[in-house]
């Protein structure tokens, strides 16, 4: 029974569930954003195929990174490259994963998300694991599109295709990734070194990273007004929306005056906040908006 529970554990861990639960939240508010609200049972199915395809895209990540993550500090301790799930397995499990969030879009959603589902495991896959990310510091730019697609598989399960709010939402992570990803790349130089992952403060060097993750971040804000200015939300997003931008915003300053590994680390916190606190600051303004 030990082993079965830990073998549970060990595929559970493939999925990243803590990253799992990001995304799934990301997709939600475009559930919201229609003149109608969808039922619950289609919302329950559409973000379990999201979470599925995810979970896919993280396992098949995992399969092919082994013996990368087992030179860094950071992930030598996941299931595979310590050994405690055989590669093998965890390849049919994240085959598997891919084929049912597959089907489940398409019955559920219709072609047009379940398309993007396949969409975005292939792009997460082979575009950002096998080919972007062991050859190209920017890699944190373009593999943001894998990690922002929930909101277009959302826009598309709701609307059969995909619209200004699945775009927008987009945008918002795909403009958040470059900062989150290059501070942790900050305070793990070594780890991503040791492995050979080409990140930007190893090639470029610390001070110019620090400088596009600002730019990153100031182009952010614009970006997180937009579903205001497109009439998707109302008062309360926007409100919520300045004042989580001030505090992105200064973090990241304080990134560029202190120079440290700490306060990289804690702007990698603050960022994880940030996104977190921002769509849901969507989904109350869906559940009780306020007109401008």
């Amino acid at each position: 029974m030990a082993a079965a529970v830990d073998a549970l554990r060990g595929y559970v861990s493939l999925t990243k569930p803590r990253i799992l639960l990001l995304v799934i939240f990301t997709g939600l508010p475009v559930l919201l954003m229609g003149e109608t609200w969808p039922g619950m049972g289609f919302a329950a199915a559409t973000l379990l195929g999201i979470a599925l395809a995810a979970s896919a895209a993280n396992t098949l990540n995992c399969y092919i990174e082994r013996d990368r993550d087992a030179l860094m500090e950071r992930t030598r301790n996941r299931p595979l490259p310590a050994a405690r799930l055989d590669p093998t397995s965890a390849l049919a499990f994240g085959l598997v994963l891919a084929v049912v969030s597959t089907l489940l879009l398409q019955a559920v959603a219709g072609p047009v998300a379940a398309g993007l589902g396949v969409a975005s495991i292939l792009f997460y896959v082979f575009v950002y694991t096998v080919w972007l990310k062991p050859r190209s510091a920017w890699n944190a730019v373009v593999g943001g599109a894998a990690g922002a697609a929930a909101p277009l598989i959302a826009d598309a399960a709701v609307h059969g295709t995909v619209g200004p709010a699945g775009w927008s939402l987009f945008a918002i992570i795909f403009f958040w990734q470059p900062p989150h990803v290059w501070a942790i790349a900050l305070f793990r130089k070594e780890d991503y070194a040791r492995a050979g992952i080409p990140m930007l403060p190893n090639l470029l060097g610390d001070e110019p990273t620090r400088w596009r993750m600002l730019w990153y971040t100031l182009a952010l804000v614009p970006v997180t007004l937009a579903p205001l200015l497109l009439g998707l939300l109302g008062a309360v997003y926007g409100a919520a929306a300045l004042v989580l931008n001030a505090w992105f915003v200064w973090h990241m300053i304080r990134v560029l005056r202190e120079r440290t590994e700490v306060a990289a680390r804690r702007l990698f916190h603050v960022s994880l906040g940030y996104l977190f606190a921002l769509f849901l600051a969507m989904l109350v303004d869906r559940v009780f908006p306020v007109a401008l």
